[in-house]
């Protein structure tokens, strides 16, 4: 007998089942038995075991669950505790700011702010407020409307941030409570930065935010806007849930902020924004900020604001750009904008750039042309027409490099806060002054210093500069050294020349370049009779330039306009005077030279015909006076006339020399019974469509018959053709075989009185010498041939009594060709006696031969 533990349990009820276990020793199988008995209590006491276990384990989890829940409990009451007197603390700091001097503050800890926001500035290095930051935080943290205007790179985004999170913090603000604070703002990238100063300063706190651009996935939008307190949207996609989202609401937005407000407000965002701020409540904190901040009543009216507080605070200062910025400028054409702009990112390649553009096109065309050229820098585009995801990733890219060139248009103008930045090249003039201080400010941010340059043509430079001037802006001129200057016009061509698309790229980006300089609002600055265009074109790589609509139609309608301005000068009863005779400008009014000096017969029959329609009405009373304009002629009326004339448009009428109209039977119906019912115009007579349907009939099969015999007769026609081919080339060859033997006459004569062969030496035996040359030849020529060969000669031969039945083979057209030649050289050889195929001396030899044997 043995005693042994049970297996798998070795824990609490291993001492026992170890004296209850018996294994039994059995002589037949050797080996060692468990009886049933001790087996059954063995599992019994073990799930008992188990049982207690398990028991005692949840006693253990339910103890420490209730202690960690009091103690929770306990924590959440002192922290809500905590909370409340620490907000009613605040409360009372802010009624105390109305007194402070906003200069006297010099750091954060002494504005009225929460500890989880003062923890998320320390630990992001905001430690000291900015001059903007201490003038709008005493107002927006009472929960005053602010308007706050600064400079680029001064801290505005702070400015707004840190009263949105404090307001809905003193307001006890969770995720069961909404939506609670708005930021709205014109770009995607302004907002991705916006949300990323956010989660850094906004850490500590239990607010969810989330970030509502185009670009993104709307349905991961769709589910979890519903539950975020605070949202930075751009307009479009913000009213996009807002009128299709049923889980959306914006009843309890408790703030609202605008950044870049000006643009917000501008004539491109009005239908969208005037659409938002209607679902918006009224009682509302509104915030503005912007560099170049509106002060428009009626914009102001719109966002909702009341009694705003306007903080400038570089009203009064000398320049509306930054104090560590150094602005200049150069004069150069049109076309030698590129060669510059090369020169000098091959000069500056381990600084940091930021071209400015007026159009997408040109951006992605000069980052494409730049990559095939290798200037040895890294390059960048960001542009409107670029996917959302790709966008953010040239930003991310951009912000990291310290030297890299980025091709941007107005879409990096504003708001983005790019570290390091050297220099901003503006390769086309802004649209006004504001598009310059947003471009120029993307350098020298805060405290650190940068370096901006403008371009601009001969005919741009003065009244730009004045413009400048107006907003205290004062720009040096800096004189290139052409030295140094190095083109790459031949290089852009030659890659042009390989490559079509980029060669279709700069086509595009030549047209809008043109299109956008004709669109601007200010002609003073931008007048596109100051471009050289073919040169223009010359300096984008084109060989030639490509053709221009709508600057064509542009010109033609310039002399109309001139005419209706000179109307405008008379008074309603005088009329203007025009003389029957073309007269030339030389220069008087703004209008190109081709057009004044040309002048039509055409133009000038028009005047004389207005001059007597205006004198004919000059006559009657007013009421009487018909429009002498006549209406444009459209398709509808062209077809309304036609069809009253009972005319079928893309229809072929054909007449006989009689002059009567011939019919298609196979598309007309010429029937006596179907003419008949053509006269007849009312009511439909069944009986007669069934006689029209059944002579009808009989024409077509009349047709068909008639068209079968014609394919026949065609088909006959072809077979001709071919015969007669063959027939033709079967003598071309027999002639070519057919070689002309160079015989003297003597020797001619003594052939000709030799006598015939066949009767010396017998047909038969003739006969088979033929058919034995004959298969020789054939086995050289073709070894295909030797059966037909034989069944050849096997006819020609009349003494065989034998007769073979005939066989049924089909036989080529070369064959056939080749039969017949052989036919037509048996023949030849027979008159001429089998000797015209010898040549000349073999003849002579054997002519002397058989004269030889007929005289012995």
């Amino acid at each position: 007998m043995r005693w042994t533990t049970c297996p798998g349990r070795e824990s609490r009820g291993s001492k026992r089942s170890k004296h209850l276990v018996q294994l039994v020793w059995t002589s037949r199988t050797r080996s060692f038995e468990c009886s049933t008995s001790a087996y059954q209590n063995i599992e019994g006491i073990c799930e008992y075991s188990a049982i207690n276990q398990e028991i005692t384990m949840d006693k253990r989890r339910k103890k420490k669950f209730h202690k960690n829940k009091e103690e929770k409990d306990e924590k959440s009451m002192t922290r809500v505790l905590r909370e409340e007197s620490e907000i009613n603390e605040l409360e009372q700091k802010k009624l105390e700011m109305a007194n402070v001097n906003p200069d006297e503050i010099d750091s954060f800890a002494k504005f009225p702010l929460s500890k989880y926001t003062l923890l998320g500035l320390k630990h992001n290095g905001f430690t000291v407020p900015t001059k903007v930051q201490r003038q709008t935080l005493v107002y927006s943290l009472r929960g005053m409307d602010v308007v706050g205007a600064a400079k680029t790179g001064s801290g505005k985004t702070l400015a707004f941030i840190i009263p949105l999170l404090e307001n809905l913090y003193v307001k006890k603000w969770s995720s069961v409570d909404g939506l609670g604070a708005l930021i709205i703002t014109p770009t995607r990238e302004l907002a991705y930065q916006i949300f990323e100063v956010l989660k850094n300063v906004g850490k500590s706190h239990d607010f969810s935010a989330g970030l509502i651009i185009g670009g993104k996935d709307l349905k991961y939008e769709w589910n979890l806007i519903s539950g975020c307190n605070i949202l930075i949207c751009t307009p479009g996609r913000l009213l996009h849930h807002m009128l299709e989202n049923p889980d959306f609401s914006c009843e309890y937005v408790q703030m609202l902020v605008l950044d870049e407000a000006d643009q917000c407000l501008s004539m491109g965002f009005a239908e969208t924004m005037n659409c938002i701020l209607e679902e918006l409540p009224e009682d509302r904190q509104t915030m503005l900020f912007s560099a170049t901040q509106t002060r428009d009543v009626k914009d102001l009216i719109r966002a909702g604001c009341k009694n705003p507080v306007f903080c400038s605070v570089h009203e009064f200062s000398k320049t509306a750009t930054p104090r560590g910025l150094v602005e200049s400028y150069i004069v150069c054409k049109c076309e030698e904008k590129f060669t510059f702009l090369w020169s000098f990112i091959r000069h500056h390649r381990k600084n940091k750039i930021l071209v400015f553009m007026s159009t997408c096109k040109q951006a992605k065309y000069m980052f494409d042309i730049y990559c095939k050229l290798n200037a040895g820098v890294p390059v960048l585009c960001l542009h409107g027409g670029m996917n959302q995801l790709r966008r953010l990733a040239v930003y991310d890219i951009f912000c990291q490099k310290e030297n890299v060139v980025l091709f941007a248009t107005d879409l990096a103008s504003r708001g983005l806060d790019i570290p390091a930045v050297d220099w901003v090249v503006q390769i086309d003039c802004p649209e006004d002054v504001t598009t310059y201080i947003h471009r120029v400010g993307r350098t020298a941010r805060y405290a650190n210093s940068g370096e901006a340059v403008l371009v601009l043509t001969p005919h741009e430079e003065e009244p730009m500069l004045a413009n400048l001037k107006a907003k205290n802006i004062e720009v040096d001129r800096i004189e290139v050294d052409t030295s140094k200057m190095s083109s790459i016009h031949t290089k852009m061509e030659i890659i042009l020349s390989k490559n079509n698309e980029l060669k279709e790229e700069s086509v595009r980006a030549f047209k809008a370049y043109v299109k956008s300089v004709t669109l601007m609002k200010d002609k003073k600055v931008f007048n596109v009779d100051s471009i050289d265009i073919d040169a223009y074109a010359r300096s984008l790589g084109l060989a030639v330039t490509p053709r221009l609509r709508f600057l064509q139609n542009q010109k033609k309608q310039r002399p109309k306009q001139t005419e209706d301005t000179h109307n405008w000068n008379c008074s309603a009863d005088e009329k203007p005077w025009k003389s029957k005779f073309t007269t030339l400008d030389f220069g008087t009014e703004d209008i190109d030279e081709e057009d004044f000096l040309t002048s039509t017969k055409k133009e000038q029959a028009e005047i004389i015909q207005e001059e007597e329609e205006s004198s004919e009405s000059a006559s009657f009373p007013e009421d009487l006076v018909v429009s002498s304009k006549k209406k444009p002629l459209t398709k509808q009326a062209v077809v309304k006339k036609l069809m009253k004339k009972n005319i079928v448009l893309n229809t072929k009428i054909v007449f006989n020399e009689e002059g009567l109209e011939v019919k298609n039977p196979e598309k007309q119906q010429t029937s006596e019974v179907a003419q008949q019912l053509e006269d007849q115009k009312s009511g439909i007579n069944i009986t007669q469509l069934q006689e029209i349907m059944k002579q009808e009939d009989v024409i077509d099969r009349k047709l068909e018959a008639s068209k079968k015999r014609e394919q026949k007769e065609i088909k006959k026609r072809k077979e001709m053709a071919k015969k007669a081919e063959e027939k033709i080339e079967v003598e071309d060859m027999v002639e070519e075989g057919d070689e002309e033997s160079d015989v003297d006459e003597r020797t001619q004569n003594i052939i000709d009185s030799l006598p015939d062969p066949d009767k010396i030496y017998g047909r038969k035996k003739r006969d088979s010498d033929s058919d034995s040359d004959d298969e020789v030849s054939n086995k050289s020529s073709d070894e295909s041939d030797d059966g037909r060969g034989a069944a050849e000669s096997s006819e020609d031969n009349s003494s065989s009594e034998e007769s073979e039945p005939e066989k049924k083979v089909k036989i080529s057209g070369k064959r056939k060709a080749r039969m017949k030649l052989k036919e037509a050289k048996r023949a030849k050889l027979v008159q001429s006696n089998t000797l015209t195929s010898l040549p000349v001396e073999e003849k002579e030899q054997l002519a002397l031969f058989l004269l030889r044997g007929g005289r012995k």
